[in-house]
Order: structure tokens, then sequence, then C-alpha cells
């Protein structure tokens, strides 16, 4: 993506949002929202991270991420990194399941993209494959992202041991 969006979308009514910036988040609520958002497709690669790990890719300063909040509930997140002072990545985007049906999907895809692009960034990129949500390229491609590779996602699934110590950080 090469220019901000142009696209303008209202939140769907009767739903209250709030969006929040989260330095310093905590690593068992980063944990919580990385695996409820990215459970269904098999994000696993920040949960075997030791805590020293996370928390230096967390907290490092070119590291951004923001929670989406609904009816005051945590509803989703979306994190960026700046890569160079041209390059943002949006490293991850996602609603939690009991978001998901309400209309607020593309919104806040939107708020993630204007989140970025106040930064002034030359190009933003985002990386998706085959084990993401079926219309996930198709919603990039709307705000404006054009594909320059594609790629198969391999599911490495947690084994029972990682699964045991996840609960023992929780």
């Amino acid at each position: 993506m090469t220019a901000p969006p142009k696209a303008s979308l209202s939140v769907p009514v009767n739903i209250q949002t709030a969006i929040m910036r989260s330095p310093g988040i905590p690593l068992p609520f980063y944990r919580y929202l990385y695996r409820q958002v990215g459970a269904r497709w098999h994000w696993v690669d920040r949960l075997r991270m030791s805590d020293e790990e996370l928390t230096a890719l967390l907290h490092n300063e070119r590291n951004d991420i923001s929670v989406l909040y609904v009816n005051g509930a945590p509803a989703g997140f979306f994190e960026y990194f700046r890569q160079d002072d041209d390059t943002i990545e949006l490293s991850h985007f996602g609603l939690i399941e009991h978001a998901l049906g309400l209309g607020i999907g593309k919104w806040f895809l939107l708020q993630s993209l204007y989140a970025i692009w106040t930064l002034n960034p030359q190009r933003v990129t985002a990386t998706t494959n085959n084990l993401d949500h079926p219309r996930a390229l198709q919603l990039y491609q709307m705000f404006g992202f054009s594909p320059v590779s594609t790629g198969e996602g391999i599911v490495r699934p947690l084994s029972d041991k990682e699964l045991l110590e996840l609960v023992k950080k929780a």
C-alpha cells in the first residue's frame, strides 16, 4: 500500500467502541488477545516465545499495539511495526469471536490503517496467506493494498506440552 485509504466508514449503530493504544502491554493480556484472535487462523509463533523474547518484541519502541473494545470488552487488536522511516508493517490484525458478525471488521481495519498513515510512511505492508480468512486479501485490496507475492501458510500446532506451559503463564 503506497497511499492512505480513500474509504470512509462509520461505526455500526448501537455498538459502543473504543480503540486504545497499549504501550507496555502486559504479556498475559497480549497472549490472551493473540490467542483469542489467532486461534482459528493458527497463530502460534508468539505463543512459543519466552517472556524475554516477547517483551523485547512488544516493548520495542518501533512496535505499537492498539486494542479494540466493544461494549466494554476486549474485541480485537492491531499491531504494527515501523521497519524504517519509509515502511510500516501491519503485523497483526483481527477480531475476537464475540465481535464477529457485528459489522465492525472493515471499520476496524480502516481505523488501523488511519493510525498507521498518521506516521507518514511511504508504504504499508501486510502479510496474509491461505490460513487467513478467505476474504482477507480481498479486504486488503479494497483499502489499497496490492499483492506482491504468494505463499502457503504451514500449520504448526502447539504440542500438549506447549499448551500446558501457556496455561502456567496465564
